[in-house]
């Protein structure tokens, strides 16, 4: 979801709406060209390694062959599969559940010494390997079938295995890698590995020793459930007008898809959740009980555009009251307002197409009274006179509008500037206890309009830099915010100045006023926070978040605190049980990762990356790894590693000693063909599993010196101390069908080992069981993110699930309700009960 952003000072960007559709367009085209390259790069490496295998193998595959070393305690290679060892690379020709082993032509992995002797020494043959295909274009299985038939010794293959239940197996040996070792039989077949197709690219898993038959696995909904729990952040960069105080001490704002009711005093959140994209806007009713919020359209998974709508809800019960304007308002809604001198009877409403088109609603029938065109320009701001619900009134670029409403028709009167400088954009106003209309502009000034002559009466010098927002007290009294100086005057009802104070610079400019008591105050800032103080004490946040794209997240080992950074270049910690930040401090350049244990490192995007001390915030290692973007980091599980994974295709491995204070450079793991995006630790602290850009999974010996595990059969029953790669056998089922390989950003196992949590770019937080390694798993699905969900965390006891959204910059916090939170999970259930509830519950198809 692209936004369209406005600066502190102006607002330009909002002066054309094809623009950012076209932007939008080329960006798209340009991301799937840089996905065509990143994939056609990672093809050519394959081939080049192939060829290397090619050159030092083949010919002593040749030789072997040729000299008659084709026997392994009786068993005889296929004639085929001798032809195609020599016609082919050996990672082609030989399936992977066979190796060479020094002058052992043969073996099968997984399988040594008497184990296997004792097993194939009863003159079996080998009849070929089989590949069936389970989903269609997406998954398909290797399997091994014995027969006895000696015609099959000569080259001749059996049938494909059918569905039909296999024999029982005999008593399973002790695996070396600590699985049972199933027997081999005669008629009996094994699935050995699952391969998993990403555009094109074949991507092998292979299924552990404690799963005896895959296909009879029974993928169930996990036992556990979220519930929203706390929302981080305010979305006041590029919304205007979206801070009201209700009467019962609840501050509504809102932020991507989620309307906030704030209880200020208690320090407590309440959630309307029915919006299915963007909130834009936001009208309290003359009530003080009843909101309209209006959304943007956005698009559904398939890059569809979905509709936009205005919802009217009642913000003690929660309760959609009205959904109107579907199928009526085009990419979006602007701005809302309600009228106010009858009652609230009637919503005027601006969508975001071209012409902005302004219509007039009996909300609680549904009827819509009016339409009409309004402008090309941007409009920021609408709202009906307190006295008549006749007269509206609309402002945005250089321009003020009077409407007039008669007989179901709306006419409009340009607001005349005559002598005084037409500004750039009007950018808000507000009705005067006298009915006089008074507007902010881009130019600083303050701009009285007789409420029947439509032209200037009176000019204000106010501001330096943009008026962002005005608001009118009991009173009379008017408060203004500024832009660029970032104050806020309280004016008499003659415009005369009587106090002022200035927000402090890291919150940015003033977006919009909230009177609580005709003294205390809340301010919305264009660096999406919400403050709260009063001119003589000043103020201080009470809502903080980022204000740019997020992609790091982590968790505490121990401790209900997390961190978090993006492209703001800030590095923010947060509490999880006071829903507070903590602190924040800022880098030099964007950090792209972060990892927390009693320490905090951070990746940065330019390769550098630096530790900060959890308690003091300074900075006590800083070092330098390539000159391209750190993507992931995380530390080993006694915490004696670091693994660095960068865009370079290099894992770099550092020893931490003095409590994570002091790193040196252990090794360099070196094999990937694309960038690193994920990575995780074996529970022994001697392995790493890594993904990567090009969809490819590979496995490292750190402690043997970084060396790459070619025979990826061995990783298969390796415990993980975390599972956040989204490849993997385990994980496989997350993936739906059709997949490209980027929709799913991040993944996350709980510590219980019994459910994983996806982060997809379909703004989706879906809920797994674990282990999940058959297509089409249900899932339950969450929403709430406006953007791509780029990561997610569970908490150290898995009280909770934390989730982030890209563009959205906001912070879900979700509550793990259920049974089984803290079990462990050993194997795959075959049945379970699934209780009913709200979420929505995903089959994968």
């Amino acid at each position: 979801m692209k936004w369209v952003c406005w600066g502190e000072d102006d607002v330009s960007a909002e002066s054309s709406t094809e623009f950012p559709d076209r932007l939008s367009l080329m960006e798209v085209r340009l991301q799937a060209q840089e996905d065509e390259i990143t994939l056609l790069k990672s093809s050519l490496a394959d081939a080049l390694r192939k060829l290397r295998l090619h050159d030092q193998q083949i010919p002593l595959l040749k030789q072997q062959l040729i000299a008659g070393k084709r026997f392994v305690k009786g068993i005889t290679l296929p004639l085929a599969l001798t032809r195609a060892i020599q016609s082919l690379s050996l990672e082609d020709a030989l399936p992977e559940s066979i190796q060479f082993i020094d002058e052992t032509p043969i073996k099968l992995r997984g399988e040594e010494g008497d184990a296997f002797e004792e097993e194939m020494g009863k003159d079996q043959t080998w009849s070929s390997i089989v590949e069936e295909s389970i989903q269609p274009t997406t998954i398909r299985t290797l399997q091994q079938q014995q027969s006895k038939s000696s015609e099959d010794s000569q080259g001749s293959c059996p049938q494909t295995p059918t569905s039909s239940s296999p024999a029982p197996p005999k008593e399973p040996a002790s695996s070396p890698h600590g699985g049972p070792l199933s027997s081999i039989r005669e008629g009996e077949k094994m699935l050995c590995s699952i391969k998993m197709f990403i555009r094109g690219r074949p991507i092998t898993m292979y299924i552990p020793s404690n799963i005896l038959n895959y296909e009879e696995l029974r993928m169930d909904l996990p036992s556990q459930k979220l519930e929203l729990d706390w929302v981080y952040g305010y979305r006041g960069r590029d919304c205007r007008a979206n801070l009201y105080l209700l009467p019962s001490g609840e501050a509504v704002y809102f932020i991507a898809c989620v309307v906030v009711l704030y209880h200020i005093s208690n320090q407590t959140q309440r959630h309307y959740q029915k919006h299915t994209d963007c909130v834009r806007c936001l009208a309290i009713h003359p009530d003080k009980v009843r909101v309209a919020s209006g959304q943007t359209a956005g698009v559904d998974k398939d890059g569809k555009p979905l509709q936009p709508i205005v919802h009217i809800w009642d913000s003690k019960t929660l309760v959609t009251l009205q959904q109107i304007g579907l199928g009526t308002f085009e990419r979006g809604v602007g701005a809302v307002a309600f009228s106010s001198s009858d009652a609230g009877t009637f919503l005027c409403v601006i969508d975001d197409s071209n012409e902005h088109m302004l219509s007039v609603w009996d909300w609680n029938k549904n009827i819509k009274h009016t339409e009409v065109k309004n402008t090309n320009e941007a409009v920021l701001a609408v709202d009906f006179s307190p006295t008549d619900t006749n007269n509206i009134i609309s402002c945005g670029k250089s321009h003020v509008y009077f409407w007039t409403m008669s007989a179901g028709t709306l006419t409009k009167k340009q607001g005349i500037f005559g002598k005084y400088k037409k500004p750039k954009f009007v950018l808000c106003f507000v009705f005067s206890l006298t009915g006089d209309v008074l507007t902010g502009d881009s130019e600083g000034n303050i701009l009285t309009w007789g409420k029947s002559t439509f032209q200037i009466m009176k000019q204000t010098r106010a501001h330096e830099g943009s008026v962002f927002t005005m608001c009118v007290l009991q009173g009379g009294a008017i408060l203004s915010g500024g832009g660029k100086d970032r104050k806020i005057i309280r004016w008499s009802a003659d415009l005369a100045p009587e106090r002022e104070c200035e927000i402090p610079e890291k919150f940015g400019a003033v977006r919009t006023i909230a009177d609580v008591d005709g003294e205390e105050l809340l301010v919305g800032t264009t660096r999406n926070a919400i403050l709260r103080g009063t001119f003589s004490d000043g103020f201080v946040a009470i809502v903080q978040g980022h204000v740019d794209e997020m992609w790091g997240l982590a968790t505490h080992h121990t401790q209900n605190i997390f961190l978090t950074c993006g492209n703001d270049r800030q590095v923010c910690v947060w509490n999880a049980e006071d829903h507070k930040l903590d602190w924040c401090t800022t880098l030099e350049s964007d950090p792209s990762e972060i990892i927390l244990i009693s320490v905090v490192s951070v990746g940065l995007s330019t390769g550098r990356w630096v530790v900060l001390d959890l308690q003091t915030k300074e900075v006590v290692s800083d070092l330098t790894d390539g000159n391209e973007q750190l993507s992931v980091m995380r530390y080993s599980p006694d915490g004696s590693f670091l693994a660095v994974g960068s865009h370079d295709n290099f894992i770099y491995i550092y020893n931490v000693t003095e409590g994570g204070r002091r790193y040196t450079r252990f090794g360099k793991c070196t094999g990937h063909s694309s960038f690193i995006t994920h990575l995780d630790w074996s529970k022994d602290g001697k392995y790493v599993m890594s993904n990567s850009g090009d969809y490819e999974i590979l496995y490292w010996d750190v402690a043997s010196g970084c060396k790459l595990l070619r025979n990826r059969f061995e990783s298969k029953d390796r415990k993980w101390a975390s599972y956040t790669c989204v490849l993997g056998f385990h994980v496989m089922g997350v993936w739906l069908e059709g997949s490209d390989g980027t929709d799913i950003n991040a993944l996350c196992r709980s510590h219980s080992e019994s459910m994983v949590a996806v982060a997809d770019d379909f703004c989706k937080v879906h809920l797994f069981q674990y282990p999940c390694p058959k297509p089409k798993a249900p899932s339950y699905k969450y929403e709430g993110h406006g953007s791509h969900v780029t990561n997610v965390r569970f908490t150290h006891n898995d009280s909770h699930l934390l989730s982030m959204g890209g563009k959205d910059t906001c912070i879900l916090q979700w509550r793990v309700k259920g049974a089984g939170t803290g079990d462990h999970k050993e194997h795959l259930a075959s049945s379970s009960s699934v209780c009913s509830s709200s979420s929505s519950p995903e089959n994968g198809t």
